[in-house]
């Protein structure tokens, strides 16, 4: 739980998103090589304004620059979605 707090913190902090949502999937990848080190598989659904008008690549690119040093010792893998704003 406290990694999705830092998580969904940075990503406030990042994009004042108007929707924000993590997930942690690492029940569903238990024994996974990745996973053993005790690393998290979690899922960002995400919709900001600063996400508009960008590409996909981009988007991701602004997400992982955020939480590039988790990255591999907290979090394994990250599944992004950015939503668009309505």
């Amino acid at each position: 739980m406290q990694r999705i707090q830092q998580i969904e913190q940075r990503l406030k902090q990042a994009f004042s998103p108007i929707q924000l949502q993590v997930i942690d999937d690492s029940e569903k990848h238990k024994g996974h090589a990745g996973s053993q080190g005790g690393a998290g598989h979690y899922t960002v659904i995400i919709s900001a304004d600063c996400f508009a008008n960008q590409s996909r690549i981009e988007n991701h690119r602004k997400i992982y620059a955020i939480l590039d040093d988790l990255i591999p010792h907290e979090i394994h893998a990250l599944k992004i979605q950015v939503k668009p704003v309505y």
